[in-house]
């Protein structure tokens, strides 16, 4: 940190001298190398590159996931499936192999379970099938040495947390056994054309377990989710280099393992009693349209702080509404205790759902129910305008399916099925106010 002309040891003069260390000698010389061993890129104009074949598609049982993924599972693709512990990922992976292993040879690897085990499962889901394989392994190296044998169309690897390589000595689920783990089986799914399906823990936010860098290397990630203890459960998309990421397949669990729920709507509505409190909500899942019952229970507090509790919605989002009819509609809601729940187990992602939880908690407050022949969709601002929500063509077709008669909703929309909202106090006054 400071000139220094003598040495403090010895006592002599002059006689320091500057050394590079070894790492930063090793740093130099591989660049030095690196910059001599490169060679110039065979590039081509974008206008010569004459477009791949299509490669082919292996379809599950279910239309809905093969429309999430693209039209099915790519040959040669590695995609990447995540969810809750108990949801149901092991399930609806025996049941693609079941669809699959009845034209192609399929291999079921598995860090976690016994072969009895899946057994079991496979003869439940009656997957039991002359051409799925089943093998017990955490190495690595085994299974990518088995991917390049090219004897597979469909390989399933549960989990990529179990794997270890043999090279690396940290044990198994730490970043460095992650990353190079999914190396190393992405390179022998490529080299074979092999359709590889890697299941991937979550954390207890939700998230996918692990180093971010094994979602960018790999060309699908689907979320699993949903309540494991009931109700519908959703995969979706998250990241697809051969399809949309705006699908959504909706899945229900029973004796037989998850089935696809053809309508929704009807199955969320089926058991729905119109009190006050209780409002329709024409939502989005993906680019399907569900129409969903919001509840709302205003109850008074019994201490000091309100309590603001919310189910399928997000919590942050409940308070800024609250904060809204609060301040534009003069409702006192200071003093009160506020629960929201989305029946069915639904989470909603979909700001035009702004509106229909106003008018919960509204009528909830005022103990006033809206009539059973309406839906409900828009976002409320800040100010308490209401504005346009996305795809509001679809939303007007499902609730006229299902028989409803009217749609309170942005003004901005030109339908006869609409009843024109623009301001949040004036849709209040008009629909919840009055019996």
């Amino acid at each position: 940190m400071k000139w220094t002309g003598k040495c403090t040891n010895c006592d002599e003069w002059n006689t320091l001298v500057e050394q590079i260390a070894e790492d930063e000698k090793e740093a130099k010389s591989a660049i030095k190398k690196a910059e001599k061993s490169g060679k110039k890129l065979d590039y081509k104009n974008i206008k010569s590159i004459e477009p791949s074949d299509v490669k082919e598609r292996l379809k599950t049982e279910f239309d809905d996931l093969n429309t999430v993924l693209g039209g099915g599972i790519l040959m040669g693709s590695v995609n990447l499936l995540a969810g809750q512990p108990g949801i149901g990922k092991s399930t609806i992976l025996m049941q693609i192999c079941a669809t699959v292993s009845k034209t192609k040879n399929v291999l079921y690897v598995s860090g976690e379970e016994s072969a009895g085990q899946v057994k079991m499962r496979a003869k439940r889901l009656g997957a039991e099938s002359d051409k799925l394989n089943f093998a017990s392994s955490t190495s690595a190296n085994d299974i990518a040495k088995t991917i390049e044998t090219g004897e597979f169309d469909l390989v399933i690897i549960d989990s990529i947390q179990t794997l270890a390589m043999d090279e690396i000595s940290s044990a198994p689920g730490t970043v460095s056994q992650v990353t190079n783990c999914g190396n190393l089986i992405i390179r022998a799914a490529k080299s074979t054309d092999t359709a590889v399906i890697i299941v991937g823990h979550v954390t207890k936010e939700g998230t996918l377990a692990g180093p971010k860098v094994l979602e960018h290397l790999v060309d699908v990630v689907i979320n699993f989710e949903g309540d494991r203890y009931g109700g519908f459960k959703t995969i979706r998309a998250v990241k697809n280099r051969f399809g949309s990421t705006n699908e959504v397949a909706i899945f229900e669990m029973n004796e037989k393992g998850l089935q696809e729920v053809k309508n929704p709507s009807a199955a969320l509505l089926a058991e729905r009693q119109n009190t006050d409190g209780s409002i329709i909500l024409a939502t989005l899942e993906g680019t399907r349209p569900i129409l969903v019952e919001i509840q709302a229970l205003v109850s008074p507090s019994n201490f000091g702080y309100p309590n603001r509790t919310a189910s399928g919605f997000d919590i942050n989002r409940l308070k800024l509404l609250i904060a809204v009819i609060e301040r534009r509609t003069k409702l006192k809601l200071d003093d009160k205790d506020i629960f929201i729940n989305v029946v069915g187990g639904m989470k909603l992602n979909d700001s035009a759902a702004d509106l229909a939880v106003c008018m919960a908690i509204a009528s909830a407050a005022a103990e006033r129910k809206l009539g059973e022949d309406y839906v409900v969709f828009g976002e409320v601002g800040l100010g308490g305008e209401i504005r346009s929500a996305f795809r509001a063509d679809q939303r007007i077709a499902e609730a006229k399916k299902l028989g409803f008669k009217h749609a309170i909703a942005p003004a901005t929309i030109k339908d006869k099925f609409v009843i024109p909202s623009k301001d949040l106090r004036e849709t209040l006054i008009k629909y919840v106010n009055e019996k």
